[in-house]
């Protein structure tokens, strides 16, 4: 009797081996399920896909699930284990490429990051210190200004008083015409920079922020099919990347998806260039101080070109993505010693976060300035995107995909972005990349942005100029 009930109990399934099957069978769709909402690859692959793990499934449940022996159910009772552990993990990977896709898009404010100055061999300390004393400002150098200066009248009954340009201001300030200084940081920057009598004279005893709304600039394509300019700008500051700054790298890329060609048109950041809204000259790094839609506009005249797209980055973005790759391989064409105290040998050079920047940052290490500079940056954009499509880089997917979510700001929208990774996917094409860089002479000019003193600049070389609008126009055509 005991031995027919064993003979029972050994064709039953038992309920472990049940759910197992049911588990895996939930997880391959929970797992085909995402990839069909991040809509990456193409209806062919994700039939296959789907077929394969179907698949797979079905042959490890039939296996668990056989009532032949236990040495089948305990291989696929091995296999399904693996099995799951490894969907769950790719489960992993794809609601972060969800979030990060999510994260993308336009961001419709600019970040204007203010500060009031006083004297340090004055009495105020804070504040409140200025409560019906004279404050300085500039009228119209900063969208946010009025913002501002009301934020700074909810706190204490103050007198503005404002100036046509930054010299003017600065004058009157360390002559103690007014008792304080208004100013947006980016253009404080300008007024500092190699000016450390300025720079010393001065304390911060008040800093604030405000987000400025701002016009979708983008000019949308189908960008599988049609040819596109992305503006690339890389700013000078660490912190929020929505910061309005001084841009100093200037790329714009221009991408034929149908013959697979890419120029990169790199503009030096002191070009003396026409400022897009003001109807005057200035380098083409403070147009960054009004926005990135003026560095676009900027440009889209000098280069008699129409910008689609723009992608901005700052100091801050570099590090962090650098470091989250694990450090890259840049090339350097010269061997020299950074302002930050690193040295680089001509060739390639392993760097983390802080030693790419300085790399990318560093000109007056060289007789050519900024145009090797420019040399420096394209380097390190190739060295990025090198160990980005390395198979080091899927150990680092889920740690460079939570730093690329803060690092950048876009007017690609996810949309776009997935169909160009869908066509990726599909053609596996072999891109063509070419490199041009404009040029020009050294000069001293007046800038809309400082004023009343003659600043470094770059003036054009037009030859450069019609020649990129060339280059441009046959990449896109």
């Amino acid at each position: 009797m005991i031995k027919k009930k064993n003979k029972e109990n050994k064709g039953k399934i038992v309920p472990f081996f049940k759910y197992l099957a049911a588990a895996m069978l939930i997880i391959t769709f929970i797992t085909l399920g995402l990839f069909l909402f991040i809509d990456v690859l193409p209806g062919e692959y994700y039939f296959v896909l789907t077929a394969l793990l179907l698949l797979i499934t079905g042959g490890l449940s039939t296996l668990i699930l056989t009532r032949r022996g236990p040495k089948r159910r305990i291989l696929g009772t091995f296999l399904s284990i693996f099995y799951i552990i490894l969907l769950i993990l790719i489960i992993i990977y794809e609601l972060n490429t969800i979030d990060f896709l999510k994260k993308m898009g336009l961001k419709n404010y600019k970040t204007e990051n203010y500060s009031v100055l006083v004297l340090k061999d004055t009495k105020f300390q804070d504040i409140g210190d200025l409560n019906k004393k004279s404050i300085g400002s500039l009228e119209f150098n900063s969208d946010g200004i009025n913002g501002a200066k009301e934020k700074l009248e909810k706190k204490i009954s103050v007198s503005f008083k404002t100036f046509k340009d930054i010299t003017e201001l600065k004058n009157n300030f360390v002559n103690k015409k007014i008792d304080a200084m208004l100013i947006e940081n980016s253009i404080l920057a300008i007024l500092s920079e190699d000016n450390e009598e300025f720079t010393n004279s001065y304390k911060v005893i008040y800093d604030f922020s405000l987000d400025v709304e701002t016009d979708n600039i983008a000019k949308s394509v189908d960008i599988r099919k049609d040819s596109f300019n992305i503006y690339i700008s890389g700013i000078d500051t660490y912190g929020k990347v929505s910061s309005v700054s001084r841009s100093d790298v200037n790329m714009v890329l221009s991408i034929n998806p149908k013959t697979h060609k890419i120029l990169i048109t790199s503009i030096p950041r002191d070009y003396y260039v026409n400022l897009a809204g003001k109807n005057a000259k200035d380098k083409l790094t403070h147009a960054g101080i009004y926005g990135v839609d003026t560095s676009v506009k900027t440009l889209e005249e000098l280069l008699d070109i129409k910008i689609n797209y723009y992608i901005k980055v700052n100091f801050t973005s570099l590090i962090k993505v650098v470091d989250a790759l694990g450090g890259v391989n840049v090339y350097s064409n010269y061997q020299f010693t950074s302002i930050d105290g690193y040295n680089y040998k001509k060739g390639y050079n392993t760097v983390n976060g802080e030693k790419a920047l300085s790399f990318v940052r560093e000109r007056k290490a060289f007789n050519g300035g900024d145009r090797v500079r420019i040399e420096n940056q394209a380097n390190m954009i190739k060295a990025m995107i090198d160990k980005a499509i390395s198979p080091a880089i899927i150990t680092k997917y889920n740690s460079l995909l939570k730093t690329l979510s803060n690092s950048f700001v876009t007017n690609l929208e996810m949309e776009e972005i997935t169909e160009f990774i869908k066509m990726q996917v599909d053609e596996m094409p072999n891109w063509d990349i070419e490199n041009y860089s404009l040029n020009g002479h050294d000069d001293y000019q007046y800038t809309y942005s400082f004023g009343g003193a003659k600043l470094y600049v770059m003036t054009p070389d037009n030859e450069t100029v019609i020649n990129a609008q060339n280059k441009i126009k046959e990449t896109l055509n």
